[in-house]
């Protein structure tokens, strides 16, 4: 039997294509009447198309038709959805506000450098914030996203190996097996082989396999910390130490950066740069393909390959500085995601300095709650406190009741939760990776949780409705290889 009642359900509408709305001759909009001569189109354009197959449908039908659309999307602002490696936080709504005052979100990318001063002060405020925060010498914002952000760390130490003459003989980075799949394909695409590292059984870097591993042909050893498992590196000094003997460089993953903000700095345990997430940590937009902000810092060796215009202080005020001989380039058009920035800088302000370290320690508090609660039903992979997400492992009901990880997600949707993450990190069966962010009160987490339990009980008595879980929306259980491989969201009109 189902055990939804008490839980937050909703049957979705199942949605109607708007072509199949449409009726010939029916008008959404009144069009004004033209005040310029009429043109014939086939004598300025040539052959035109005399069919363009539109939906004919009135304005009522049209504003339904969406409106009931975004009812189906699941958001941060509808469901509490922990992701994991994603921090699906909330977005304050001021700074949308910010973003869109006029000042900043009418800017054009090519006005002259002396006509945006203030938006120059917006850059180099979030930089001399991020610096704060992280420790390292010097922030660029230009990269437009994470892996962005880590193939811009690469080039960096590329370019760092290359003034030296050791280009050639730099060609490996050594990457954990923890890892998120961006660090090698970074690596991969910046030219250099890569080689895996082993973790202990503890959720460590195996220090004797990476000791094996270091020589001068590395160059850079790619750590994400907190790492994928959700545990903090006790051994992060010793590794940077280790790497750096050999004349290597050590970067950071930034991604999980929420566990740290305010607590802790990057800069400060060895490493030579890192990629952060100003759509994760920071609050700017995240998920529906962007617009991501992958900004990076890095120490003061790197700083002269720094891709241009870099965004500094001099006794002109601030200006964009593109008298850079060694510097690798652009990585993106203009200054980045500029009204990213915008969002970051508000929130930034808006905790301080003082109240900083609130949203790494909520972060942690959150996760090792959720943890506490269900590591009877969902044993942790790893027996000590986690960091900012907490990672469970369901094979004991894949091995005693034929029910895999993927079946408890898609049953959570029909409690109307969001599923977290499956499958990651790899080294670990039967994944499940939640990471609750500061942002959710402990009713929801409870909700939540009590949710999990319920479908653990499931599992065992009835694991048929995970089976055919989600069984409260528009589809059901999709075979996502064929949608993959016979991808098909065109709409065709009827042959008759």
């Amino acid at each position: 039997m189902s055990h939804l009642a008490g839980f937050r359900t909703k049957r979705m509408p199942e949605p109607r294509l708007i072509f199949d709305q449409s009726n010939t001759g029916r008008v959404g909009c009144n069009v004004p009447v033209a005040d310029t001569p009429e043109v014939d189109l086939s004598e300025v354009l040539g052959d035109v198309r005399e069919d363009l197959h539109l939906p004919e449908v009135g304005e009522l039908e049209l504003l339904r038709h969406f409106t009931n659309l975004s009812h189906i999307n699941f958001g941060i602002e509808t469901g509490f959805y922990p992701l994991g490696s994603c921090t699906m936080k909330y977005n304050p709504k001021i700074n949308e506000k910010t973003a869109g005052l006029p000042g900043f979100a009418n800017l054009h990318p090519m006005q002259p450098v002396e006509t945006i001063p203030g938006a120059l002060d917006i850059l180099i405020g979030v930089q001399e914030m991020l610096l704060a925060i992280t420790g390292f010498d010097e922030i660029t914002l230009q990269p437009l996203a994470g892996a962005h952000g880590e193939m811009t760390c690469l080039m960096l130490i590329k370019a760092y190996f290359e003034s030296r003459g050791e280009g050639t003989q730099r060609h490996t980075v050594l990457v954990p097996d923890s890892a998120h799949g961006t660090n090698p394909a970074s690596a991969a695409r910046c030219g250099y082989d890569v080689k895996p590292i082993p973790t202990r059984e503890d959720g460590n870097t195996d220090l004797e396999a990476l000791a094996e591993a270091l020589n001068d042909s590395v160059a850079a050893l790619m750590l994400t910390n907190p790492s994928t498992l959700g545990l903090f590196e006790p051994n992060i000094e010793q590794i940077c130490d280790m790497v750096h003997a050999v004349g290597a460089q050590v970067f950071c993953d930034g991604a999980n950066m929420n566990a740290m903000v305010g607590t802790t700095r990057p800069g400060d345990h060895g490493f030579d740069c890192m990629h952060l997430n100003l759509h994760k940590t920071f609050s700017t937009p995240h998920g529906g393909g962007g617009p991501g902000c992958g900004a990076i810092g890095l120490k003061s060796h790197l700083e002269p390959f720094l891709p241009i215009p870099v965004v500094r202080r001099s006794s002109a005020g601030v200006v964009a500085d593109y008298d850079r001989p060694a510097s690798i380039g652009r990585v993106s058009a203009f200054y980045g995601q500029f009204l990213m920035e915008v969002r970051a800088y508000t929130y930034l302000r808006a905790y301080g300095k003082e109240k900083m370290a609130d949203i790494s320690r909520h972060a942690v508090l959150n996760a090792n709650y959720v943890r506490a609660r269900l590591k009877d039903v969902l044993p942790p992979a790893h027996d000590r406190p986690c960091m900012h997400e907490c990672i469970l492992t369901a094979e004991k009901y894949k091995k005693e009741n034929g029910v895999r990880a993927l079946d408890i997600s898609k049953r959570l949707i029909d409690y109307g939760f969001h599923p977290p993450t499956n499958y990651f990190p790899l080294i670990v069966p039967e994944c499940l990776m939640i990471e609750p962010t500061e942002t959710e009160t402990k009713e929801t987490l409870d909700e939540f949780c009590d949710a999990m339990i319920e479908i653990c009980r499931e599992a065992v008595e009835s694991p048929d409705l995970l089976h055919d879980a989600p069984s409260t929306q528009i589809v059901g259980r999709l075979d996502e290889t064929t949608a993959v491989k016979n991808l098909d969201v065109r709409w065709f009109p009827p042959t008759v």
